[in-house]
């Protein structure tokens, strides 16, 4: 099976759902994917997207420690040297200079967030606000991480 990767494509994301992302985190396919993804040079590499327990792969990826969120039935399984943000629903990472920017968020509850954000990184917050703005959200409803 071949995945594809760097060349092909400008970000990797990884869904939740505790079997999947069992699965996932368990191929070292998926693992060496991540890696690659999140060590690439270029500039339009946005990086590594984890969704709920989708961020297990994040450990068994070995990334560095840095800022990271994930489902809430996952978190201990994260070692002490990743500062896990329990509070926040999406979290953006550029801890680690000349690496990929890591996105995580915590669960199926965090989804418009997660993908708002998602396009001001991939597509810039003009494209966000057009896409947010005919979605009628009620004020003060979160949609994006607060750059």
């Amino acid at each position: 099976m071949h995945l594809g990767g760097t060349e092909k494509y400008d970000a990797l994301i990884i869904p939740g759902g505790m079997g999947g992302a069992v699965t996932m985190a368990g191929s070292t396919e998926v693992q060496n994917l991540v890696r690659s993804y999140y060590n690439h040079p270029e500039k339009r590499i946005v990086g590594i997207i984890l969704i709920c327990a989708g961020s297990k792969v994040a450990i068994t990826a070995k990334l560095p420690g840095q800022p990271i969120t994930s489902h809430p039935s996952v978190q201990s399984e994260f070692p002490d040297h990743f500062d896990y943000k329990e509070q926040h629903a999406v979290v953006v990472s550029d801890a680690v200079p000349g690496k990929a920017t890591l996105v995580t968020s915590r669960g199926p509850g965090t989804a418009f967030p997660f993908v708002f954000t998602l396009i001001e990184l991939l597509c810039g917050k003009e494209k966000r606000d057009e896409v947010v703005g005919p979605m009628i959200f009620p004020s003060g409803t979160v949609t994006g991480y607060p750059f």
